[in-house]
């Protein structure tokens, strides 16, 4: 039963994108997936609430009192539990770090988002520092450009790559069919079957990066 953590203390770097995307492949590629809304925002919530994938049970309102007994209590063969946090640090955080298989930490190609992004990084480092074990974490890069990797990105990916940081590839591209779907609910394969979404169009290539990106994540849990 594998665990993943989206962490960062910055809001609007797509934790819940991720979860969203991860929760979604997972569940098509045959996975039963628990995820946890532990934002106190609910994108994940406002998400389910227009239907979830078949496949995918959500929790709501997880607080630090329960989160490790929530996630321990949807432990079973062949299920994945992801755990969207609040963009703070907090005890609630480094909880449910403690349980991660795999802390993946979402960061917008920003000086900025580096800098705060670290802290998440620093977590997994104190909780592994308690635990006497390694915490498998990751950094994806998000709301990219679809073109050309910008000066920035190469720069921070160098950075990260450097410092023996795991960078995800390939990025989360910035894509109006991944915000689309928290007014939609479902996944990208029902939106792109649905005539009535106007999403912009390029949903085919919106759904490929979730794709790729899901297996790049999968690759880090075996």
């Amino acid at each position: 039963m594998p665990v993943i953590v989206l962490a960062s203390p910055k809001g609007g770097v797509g934790k819940s994108t991720c979860a969203v995307l991860l929760a979604s492949e997972f569940a098509r590629m045959g996975a039963e997936v628990t995820v946890l809304d532990c934002d106190p925002n609910r994108s994940l919530t406002r998400w389910a609430s227009h239907g979830l994938p078949k496949g995918v049970t959500i929790h709501s309102d997880i607080g630090r009192s329960d989160v490790v007994a929530t996630i321990k209590k949807s432990d079973g063969d062949g299920k994945i539990v992801v755990v969207d946090l609040e963009g703070i640090a907090s005890q609630l955080v480094s909880r449910a770090i403690s349980q991660a298989d795999l802390v993946i930490v979402p960061m917008q190609p920003t000086a900025l988002d580096a800098e705060i992004g670290s802290e998440a990084l620093a977590l997994v480092r104190e909780e592994e520092e308690a635990l006497n074990r390694e915490i498998r974490h990751a950094v994806v890069l998000t709301k990219t450009s679809a073109a050309v990797k910008s000066r920035v990105q190469r720069e921070l990916e160098i950075q990260l790559n450097g410092a023996g940081i795991d960078v995800i590839e390939p990025s989360l591209v910035a894509r109006a069919a991944f915000a689309e779907l928290f007014a939609h609910g479902g996944d990208l394969t029902s939106m792109m079957n649905n005539p009535k979404i106007v999403t912009g169009g390029k949903v085919d290539k919106a759904l490929l990066n979730a794709q790729t990106f899901t297996e790049a994540v999968y690759e880090r849990l075996k």
